[in-house]
């Protein structure tokens, strides 16, 4: 479901002045609020553009990057202190250890 920005003709609502709402992309523009049924008029809006990340920034958002050495063997680009650089298949002991990247 993509987010769509209208923006009120008349009074604002609870919903405020310029509201976000979500929609697929097959459903025809909102006229009318579905909060207050005034009217309103779809906004064109800034697209978030995602660019790649680097290793560093993978790291330090908690991901693990394993690329591809070997038949079964993944080289762990973004590993933290205490874990292998390689992992390898069948080897549980050589995974990154999750208890340490994820906290409640």
């Amino acid at each position: 479901m993509a987010i769509y920005e209208y923006e009120h003709l008349e009074e604002a609502c609870a919903f405020g002045k310029v509201f976000e709402f979500p929609q697929s992309m097959h459903d025809d523009p909102l006229t009318e609020c579905p909060k207050c049924c005034g009217p309103v008029k779809k906004l064109i809006s800034l697209a978030s553009i995602n660019r790649p990340k680097t290793d560093s920034e993978l790291k330090d958002l908690g991901f693990t990057k394993l690329v591809r050495r070997d038949d079964g063997v993944y080289e762990n680009v973004t590993r933290r202190g205490g874990e292998n650089r390689y992992m390898e298949a069948g080897k549980p002991e050589t995974q990154p250890d999750i208890k340490k990247i994820i906290r409640d």
